[in-house]
């Protein structure tokens, strides 16, 4: 989808937006939305690829650990849907997408709502001089009043955490597991993507270990931002996984070596696993918010620290949106519970600029869009 197939911006006649999106992923593209709807016309998302380019990039058998659902009838918004009244299970016909799926799915919402979007725009360095944004792109230089930092995670995988981690191969690397040579696999990670992982190699036919430093199969959490995913939990149930898969929990990684021809993995117990398969690891990510870390005070968890409208609290007019987000204990790291925030940040800016907000929040809560009472999160389901 090239620049020109996109709505461009209105009302920038002096060459400054009222806000620039970074990131045109589920979060970009899902404030974006907000933004439009709270009455905001001089904005622009930009994107150093294009739209949904990071789900585009998962490994082809991955899929959505949340279900999609089209229950919009009874006023539930589907658990994927970015912007209300939206469901990708009604658009899709399909419950658990792939990432290539939704990457398409974000695309027609892009085009649906004439959202404006410049693509393939890499943005270098964003600085605030006075009350105006210098976002410095590739392509030129580009001011705003406002900016929301978007950008997402999946294009920055970690690759740290244990001598000889430069042997691995990090999960987001994989384009299809289908593909992948050899018989016998070490993974270092538990959480989705290690398990996801397992289970496309298990059904292979491969040999596979998991090790963990604690091991999400074992909590007792229902919090899926902690413990594994119920679709996780499913695909674990499965025949091939239980023949083919041996998981170690609470077992820590110090080391992989390549010696000849042969990786070896020495956990913290002393014991020694290995491989002719460069070990996978399923780490986690950096996340892109450490580009913008001079704009934000850092929590001690090493995540932006943000305000009740996930402003930041060193630079007005920089707002976080998407997987970063962190109020107190609370994660946001999935898009059924980050959405929820897009209105707090379309309203802030909105509120500043003088534009009435009333009826937008009224039908933002009436969706589960709108969530501004923290003291309701963080509760377990019962155990009956």
């Amino acid at each position: 989808m090239s620049d020109s197939n996109k709505k461009t911006s209105s009302g920038n006649h002096d060459g400054i937006y009222d806000v620039i999106v970074v990131g045109a992923g589920a979060a970009g593209v899902g404030v974006a939305i907000s933004l439009q709807h709270v009455g905001i016309e001089n904005f622009v998302i930009v994107d150093r690829d294009t739209v949904g380019a990071s789900f585009a990039a998962w490994p082809a058998e991955t899929r959505f650990i949340t279900p999609s659902f089209p229950s919009n009838s009874i006023g539930m918004l589907d658990l994927n849907s970015v912007a209300i009244g939206v469901s990708p299970a009604y658009n899709m016909r399909v419950e658990h997408p792939t990432g290539a799926e939704f990457a398409e799915h974000l695309q027609s919402l892009a085009n649906y709502f004439e959202l404006p979007v410049k693509e393939n725009t890499n943005v270098t360095s964003i600085e605030k001089d006075g009350e105006v944004f210098h976002v410095q792109t590739e392509s030129g230089l580009m001011k705003a009043k406002h900016v929301i930092w978007s950008a997402g995670e999946y294009q920055y995988p970690s690759l740290s955490g244990f001598a000889g981690v430069e042997h691995c191969r990090h999960t987001a690397t994989v384009a299809k597991y289908g593909d992948l040579e050899g018989d016998d696999f070490l993974i270092i990670g538990g959480y989705e993507s290690g398990i996801d992982a397992a289970y496309h190699l298990a059904r292979n036919d491969k040999q596979v270990r998991v090790f963990d430093m604690e091991g999400p199969w074992e909590s007792q959490s229902s919090d899926p931002s902690i413990a594994l995913s119920t679709y996780s939990f499913e695909r674990m149930r499965h025949e091939k996984f239980d023949q083919n898969v041996q998981l170690h929990a609470n077992t820590i990684v110090t080391l992989v070596n390549h010696v000849d021809d042969t990786y070896q993995v020495t956990t913290g117990d002393g014991q020694t696993f290995t491989s002719k398969v460069a070990p996978l690891f399923a780490g986690g990510f950096d996340g892109s918010h450490k580009f913008v870390s001079h704009l934000f005070n850092t929590r001690d968890d090493g995540f932006p620290e943000i305000n009740e409208n996930d402003e930041s609290t060193i630079t007005p007019g920089m707002y976080l949106c998407g997987p970063s987000v962190r109020h107190d204990g609370h994660i946001f790291c999935f898009i059924f519970k980050y959405r929820q925030r897009f209105a707090i940040v379309a309203q802030a800016i909105a509120s500043a600029m003088g534009l009435p907000t009333d009826e937008f929040i009224e039908a933002y809560k009436s969706w589960g869009m709108y969530l501004d009472d923290l003291s309701c999160c963080g509760q377990e389901c019962l155990t009956c």
